[in-house]
């Protein structure tokens, strides 16, 4: 009897150790687990960039340049960078002030195949450098179409342009974005219409393609006015469940600003993040575009800078540790050196701030662990901008500055000291 116990003891340890040590099944998905991302199972946090022109540049049309595309790739690889924060395509007429060109979706579900094939080459090109994609679907501003343009297919009259209406014509019109079921309407049909894509060059389905790391809802949604919160708020989340119901494989973000774009209330940003469908927060910081610092003052005001980037970081990170969810600071940018825009003109107090930024992401804490990664704005890399006029026009570089921007103004180029800092901050991460 005590030998049949014994046996019986031996079996059920043998089969606990067998259990034990059978292989786990490794996703080539990003997950996140205990409130960080994983990729492949190992825990991943990144210094990476925006790269919001890659699928126009990775077209065969017009704005295209595959040769560049491949140096840009190779490049960014080169200095760690792993992560690209991607527009997927701009929406509506062409020869729009400020717009960026050329336009993915021309007409409610008419798509410029070009630029289809140019967002699938970029992620079969991204997914043999073994690179992430995040992929914002939306925009609240007009550089790419965005609220403005589905609500001008939705019949509200022509969209008011910025630039030539002024910002306050702009918000009045786009407000009303967030209580048009129609608009939001043609917004979620686009959504299934690429979610649902196949890549013509891997043939791989776009939920299956672990090149992508995230879907994004937009590029700074807003609500744009206090009445709009309750329509903000569920618009969000009907998105994010939409994107669930299409594709159980990739993370969901917002891309969001922060409190900054939740009209300065930051319980607004706790409730949309909140939600079940949201995977991990999103925050934007613009030092200048926010008064903290400047033209004249890059320099000088630069300790202010850091110590207000810090306070609003770590008022984000406390909603971040109340759902254990990674947080990404995915957007900032700062300019030049006297505010030049010249490729030549040196970045010194940029430098400063970016190793500010990249040191709170690589040399973790208690207090910071949940931040997890982040994207600066943006990647210029190898273009050359026009020397002779400010703004985009048809037929110049894309550099990391939208068509609305001076160019150069907070692009990364190729050939700035930044590159140092950013790769620096990578070889930590390793």
């Amino acid at each position: 009897m005590a030998k049949q116990i014994s046996l019986l003891i031996l079996l059920i340890v043998l089969s606990v150790l067998c259990f034990a040590i059978k292989p786990s099944t490794t996703s080539p998905f990003v997950r996140i687990e205990n409130g960080s991302f994983l990729w492949n199972n190992i825990p991943y946090s990144y210094v990476g960039t925006n790269f919001w022109y890659g699928a126009i540049l990775a077209s065969e049309g017009e704005g295209g340049n595959r040769q560049r595309l491949h140096k840009e790739l190779d490049y960014l690889k080169k200095i760690g960078i792993n992560n690209l924060r991607v527009l997927v395509g701009a929406d509506g007429n062409r020869g729009i002030t400020a717009k960026v060109e050329p336009t993915l979706q021309t007409a409610p579900g008419v798509y410029n195949d070009t630029i289809l094939a140019g967002l699938d080459y970029l992620l079969a090109e991204m997914g043999k450098r073994k690179m992430l994609a995040v992929l914002y679907l939306n925009n609240s501003w007009e550089w790419s179409g965005g609220y403005g343009q589905y609500l001008e297919w939705a019949g509200y009259g022509k969209a008011a342009v910025p630039a030539v209406d002024g910002w306050p014509a702009y918000m009045n019109y786009v407000k009303q974005y967030q209580q048009s079921d129609s608009a939001k309407a043609l917004f979620a049909n686009y959504v299934r219409d690429i979610i649902t894509r196949v890549n013509r060059y891997t043939h791989l389905k776009y939920v299956d393609d672990p090149a992508i790391m995230s879907w994004q809802i937009g590029n700074e949604p807003r609500a744009f006015s206090d009445e709009n919160k309750p329509f903000f708020t569920a618009w969000m989340a009907d998105v994010a469940a939409l994107i669930k119901s299409l594709d159980k494989n990739h993370l969901v973000s917002t891309g969001s600003e922060g409190k900054h774009g939740c009209e300065q209330d930051i319980a607004l940003f706790e409730k949309i993040h909140a939600d079940r469908n949201v995977d991990y927060m999103n925050i934007h910081i613009w030092p200048y575009n926010w008064g903290w610092v400047t033209k004249d003052s890059l320099q000088e005001k630069i300790e202010i800078a850091k110590e207000k980037t810090k306070k609003y970081i770590d008022e984000h990170l406390a909603i971040a540790e109340k759902y254990n969810k990674p947080l990404v600071l995915e957007e900032f940018g700062f300019p030049r050196d006297g505010f030049q825009f010249s490729k030549e003109s040196s970045t010194n107090a940029r430098d400063d701030y970016y190793a500010y930024v990249f040191h709170l992401i690589t040399d973790k804490t208690a207090s910071n662990r949940l931040l997890s990664g982040c994207n600066f704005w943006g990647w210029g890399g190898f273009a050359n901008p026009s020397t002779k006029h400010i703004y985009w026009k048809k037929g110049d570089d894309y550099t990391g500055d939208p068509a609305q921007e001076e160019q150069g103004l907070n692009s990364v180029f190729a050939t700035d000291t930044t590159i140092d800092i950013i790769k620096t901050a990578n070889d930590k991460l390793k």
